[in-house]
């Protein structure tokens, strides 16, 4: 008898299951492709997921229940925002696989966006086809390339020097209004509340940099990083032009002496692919961005990122 399944909102006496499911889940798609193990802390450090998630304003998440056994078998996360829709991290529990389970969430959170009349936005894996096809049977166009680079920062620090760097600093409270305008001129999108969830730092796990213009009007770049058990990933950020880009990499990674965090880079921007090069860091993945809808226009650089997962 084949098996059957419902789709729920995610409800907080899912949080442990949920947390088991991402770690099984994703470990065992990079442990078949690419031999890598991942979350190798297990499902507690997978938790954080469900934290974020339900903590950011406008997040929440879906699941999918066996009928049978009643136990989470597929979750997905979104992110209702002013200009649109982000689609977070999806797992399918390995032993459900080729059921139906992923396009029936993706389903549920597309009538989601439609209903809002607003577009749907993700980024995926450029490597992994069956998601590739999932998505773009759906109708979603890749519009961006970004190019997964781990780096390796020394003990030292990088000793890189830019003249740029010095005008990069901690956000504080008040920047939230810069960090705005910036982002909405740069990529057209608001999320104004995720900044200011990173800003404040509940979880301990957050660091935003502020690149400030040299006229003192405004800014000219933003960018993120967190670190937890989980992950160690630089973003989500935008900037005005590689210059700005590269100071606030810089200023992000001697952040983490000794530590391997990583960053996506968008490949069309030869200057700072050279300059991540000469830092030493090594490609490990490519990711799309990619969009049901409206496709953004960019007029600068943008750093996306997993957890949450946006551009």
């Amino acid at each position: 008898m084949s098996s059957t399944f419902s789709i729920r909102k995610m409800q907080s006496s899912d949080r442990i299951a949920v947390a088991g499911l991402i770690c099984l889940s994703t470990s065992a798609w990079y442990e078949s492709h690419f031999g890598l193990r991942r979350f190798i802390g297990g499902p507690r450090t997978t938790e954080v997921y469900y934290d974020v998630y339900h903590s950011l304003p406008g997040s929440s998440g879906i699941v999918a229940i066996d009928d049978y056994s009643e136990t989470v078998v597929g979750s997905c996360f979104l992110h209702v925002r002013p200009t649109h829709v982000a689609l977070g991290i999806m797992n399918v529990h390995p032993s459900y696989a080729g059921k139906g389970i992923a396009s029936a969430m993706l389903k549920d959170i597309i009538e989601t966006a439609e209903l809002l009349k607003k577009p749907l936005h993700l980024v995926s894996s450029a490597m992994n086809l069956d998601s590739f096809s999932l998505y773009n049977r759906a109708g979603f166009t890749p519009y961006c390339l970004y190019q997964d680079m781990r780096f390796q920062v020394p003990e030292e620090g990088y000793s890189a020097s830019l003249p740029e760097a010095a005008q990069v600093r901690a956000a504080q409270a008040g920047d939230l209004q810069g960090i705005f305008e910036l982002e909405r001129r740069i990529t057209g999108l608001e999320r104004a509340q995720d900044y200011k969830h990173f800003i404040e730092n509940p979880e301990r796990i957050w660091s935003v940099s502020v690149l400030e213009n040299p006229n003192g009007k405004g800014l000219a770049g933003v960018l993120c990083s967190v670190c937890c058990e989980a992950t160690h990933i630089i973003g989500p950020g935008c900037a005005v032009d590689a210059g700005a880009a590269k100071a606030l990499l810089l200023t992000q990674l001697n952040q983490y002496p000794g530590r391997s965090p990583i960053v996506l880079i968008p490949c069309e921007c030869r200057e700072l692919r050279d300059f991540a090069y000469a830092l030493g860091g090594k490609n490990v993945e490519i990711h799309f961005a990619q969009s049901r809808g409206e496709i953004p226009q960019f007029k600068g650089l943008t750093f996306p990122t997993f957890l949450p997962e946006t551009l």
